[in-house]
């Protein structure tokens, strides 16, 4: 999915906010919808790194606490020509790995204790070379936007289920009455949820590619990518579900009718995809 794809399926999202807010509150909800994801762009945008940090409780390390992970930090951002990132680590067995930040000048990637226990420097190339290309892709930046919008316009909905149960919304026909509000309720949600994954997992095959591309370790990060996904760790470093798409592998992949709300494709599909570039760049 190129950049244009992702550009309009971020408008259609917030045009989604924003008709949830009008069938809530007609067109003063509506007003209300935007300037409030006027807000929520601006937080985003320059407090999304601080907000996932604290949520992982990621901790800065220096070279000296730990080399293996400085050296492959530096190496990477080397051969993709941008500012050396800030290196975290997260203090969890699970076996996993994610950037953050709103442009390369104000970047950070974060590892786990997991992650760096199991995997060896080739393969922990191929993972940071990942997390380098969602910083060069600003990923991390779109996938927060997206997912704060899927979240309030959960929030609406809830106001709007609401609104159904008291009849304190259902009298303006022109909202759509009982149907406006079915569809602020139930149909809304999903909607948002399914674009922000979609939005989710082809940055996640982008980012595999770029980062393959950056470093030649396309099929180390198969590897470490088939390490993560057999671990016998649970995947996931926080408790929320909510967290899972800002990950290297998510902990909530789906087959089948649920992989609509997977915020990553499968891991075998993205192995097979890093075995063909292999060997398309021999």
């Amino acid at each position: 999915m190129n950049s244009l794809k992702v550009t309009l399926l971020m408008l259609v999202l917030m045009a989604l906010f924003m008709g949830v807010g009008y069938l809530v509150g007609g067109q003063g909800g509506m007003m209300i919808a935007f300037v409030l994801a006027s807000v929520m762009n601006f937080v985003s945008y320059w407090f999304s790194d601080k907000m996932v940090l604290k949520m992982f409780r990621a901790k800065e390390v220096s070279e000296a606490d730990h080399p293996l992970l400085f050296r492959v930090v530096n190496r990477v951002a080397t051969q993709a020509m941008i500012p050396v990132p800030k290196v975290y680590i997260v203090p969890s067995r699970a076996p996993n790995a994610f950037a953050t930040g709103r442009n390369v000048e104000h970047a950070a990637v974060a590892a786990s204790q997991g992650l760096l226990e199991i995997l060896d420097e080739e393969e922990l190339e191929g993972v940071i070379g990942h997390e380098i290309a969602h910083i060069c892709n600003k990923d991390m930046l779109i996938g927060t936007v997206a997912a704060t919008f899927a979240g309030a316009v959960g929030i609406l909905s809830s106001f709007a289920r609401w609104g159904a149960i008291f009849g304190g919304y259902g009298s303006d026909d022109r909202r759509g009455g009982g149907i406006g509000l079915l569809v602020a309720a139930i149909v809304a949600p999903l909607v948002a949820i399914i674009i922000q994954t979609a939005i989710s997992r082809q940055r996640e095959y982008k980012a595999d590619a770029e980062g393959g591309r950056i470093t030649g370790k396309h099929l180390p990060l198969a590897s470490a990518l088939e390490k993560l996904h057999r671990s016998p760790v649970r995947l996931n470093l926080d408790s929320r579900p909510g967290a899972a798409n800002l990950l290297i592998i998510s902990p909530l992949s789906g087959r089948g009718f649920t992989n609509l709300f997977s915020t990553h494709p499968p891991v075998d599909k993205r192995i097979a995809r890093l075995k063909e570039l292999s060997a398309q760049s021999l």
